[in-house]
């Protein structure tokens, strides 16, 4: 009797302590994980130059920030803006393509493949005509400390100018313009838009 008495006190000690220790385990990795990053890894965070949501693509604007190094400050401001409209260009390029994608599985289209890829090519066109044209939203110019300069550039396109200019090009097809209902595309390509409102 007092053999059975031990053994469920010294059982109950031991469910005690094990539950003492996940607690002190949970309030230890509380504590642990409220540090920041920065603290537990020793690392520096950095902001990058023209990183606010102002330059950031939108439901109205295609925006891209990239930037340029070289010995020589103008060199590296052709690199950056090179850099930058390569990036446009591949962001209206994918927008596009996933517009067009849903316009033509939402319409009946006589032959979607080939809507398809006269349409992305015509799109193309468009952005790189537009590419010369786009706006210079926001530029930082640094000196490294090895003597080069860096130049960071925002560049921005209005969708509505390439919407329209789209338009332009899809009334000189008669096939294409047959299958093209603006307003629809137009409704489609807001709704890609406002998905980087919440990026």
């Amino acid at each position: 009797m007092i053999f059975d008495i031990n053994y469920k006190f010294i059982n109950m000690k031991k469910i005690l302590s094990f539950c003492l220790m996940i607690i002190i385990s949970l309030v230890l990795i509380n504590c642990k994980s409220s540090k920041k990053l920065s603290e537990v890894t020793k690392a520096e965070e950095i902001t990058l130059p023209l990183s606010d949501a102002k330059f950031k693509t939108d439901k109205d604007f295609f925006r891209a920030v990239q930037t340029g190094i070289s010995p020589d400050l103008s060199t590296s401001k052709k690199i950056a803006l090179q850099n930058a409209k390569t990036e446009l260009a591949s962001g209206v390029q994918t927008t596009i393509k996933a517009v067009t994608d849903n316009y033509t599985n939402q319409r009946t289209v006589s032959d979607k493949q080939e809507f398809q890829n006269k349409f992305e090519e015509l799109s193309r066109q468009v952005t790189n005509q537009q590419l010369s044209d786009v706006r210079i939203i926001g530029e930082k110019s640094f000196k490294e400390s090895d003597g080069r300069y860096s130049y960071w550039v925002a560049i921005e396109m209005p969708k509505e100018i390439l919407l329209q200019e789209v338009e332009k090009q899809i009334t000189k097809d008669e096939k294409l313009k047959l299958d093209f209902d603006k307003y629809m595309y137009e409704k489609i390509l807001d709704k890609e838009m406002e998905k980087f409102i919440n990026k």
